[in-house]
């Protein structure tokens, strides 16, 4: 999970600047947290203390209402509404991280994030994408090749990871439906031998860069078994107490229990 929160953190300052490369400094004095950091501890404080994720969403969002949230996420949660919009955007993916590091299975896994996308993504791409990055987490975690993690998602989702990043690269642009950002995000885990390297692969595309490198990092510290000292340092250094609680919760009863 905390792979995740360094990805968006590190990101940050990516979004929108179409960056092409992976030699950037990691943290600067502008990285900072967003929407995406800010629902994954809303799920995980669900995964830890129970609740529906319609009341955790809505009150993570009015507590931090200024986090860079999408018009449509911010709109539904601004009336607290309670019925899901049809969305196939990315937020069901950037968020589902938790589920992946606490489910018992795989079948746990999948049923868990289509739990947590489906009250806000309840298109069938949100579900998808959700389940994908959960799926590939899990199988991460409990010790899959990357080869079999590939394998798996590509034959249980049906999406496409052969395409390498140096052709994806030239021609990626912003994307933040699930289709369009999930992928990709998943083959800068695939081709990276790192975490670190995981996330600037996935910034490199020059694509939604807090959110697939916060799909990249989550899936890479589960493969990695952790992260090391300098993003754990610089991530939870940028988080505010009431978030840093939950997230050392969740890591003390689900990650390094």
């Amino acid at each position: 999970m905390l792979g995740a929160i360094a990805g968006d953190i590190i990101g940050s300052v990516h979004e929108g600047a179409g960056t092409k490369h992976r030699d950037f400094p990691l943290f600067v004095a502008r990285s900072t947290f967003t929407d995406d950091t800010v629902l994954s501890v809303a799920v995980a404080e669900a995964l830890l203390h129970g609740g529906d994720y319609v009341t955790h969403f809505h009150a993570y969002y009015h507590r931090y209402p200024d986090a860079g949230f999408g018009g449509n996420f911010a709109r539904w949660a601004e009336r607290r509404d309670t019925a899901p919009y049809y969305s196939w955007g990315n937020g069901s993916a950037m968020r589902v991280s938790p589920v992946g590091f606490a489910a018992p299975s795989l079948d746990d896994a999948l049923d868990e994030a289509k739990r947590s996308a489906s009250v806000t993504h309840n298109h069938p791409e949100g579900i998808r994408g959700a389940q994908a990055v959960a799926a590939a987490i899990y199988l991460a975690r409990d010790g899959a090749g990357k080869a079999e993690i590939k394998r798996q998602i590509e034959s249980r989702f049906g999406y496409n990871l052969s395409t390498r990043l140096d052709a994806l690269r030239p021609g990626y642009g912003f994307d933040v439906s699930c289709q369009g950002s999930v992928p990709p995000s998943i083959v800068a885990f695939l081709e990276s031998d790192s975490v670190e390297g995981a996330m600037r692969n996935a910034i490199s595309l020059g694509g939604d860069a807090d959110t697939m490198a916060c799909i990249a990092g989550g899936i890479a510290e589960a493969f990695h078994g952790g992260l090391p000292d300098h993003l754990h340092e610089g991530a939870t250094q940028r988080l505010d107490p009431p978030l840093r609680e939950i997230v050392d919760a969740f890591r003390d009863r689900f990650i390094t229990a």
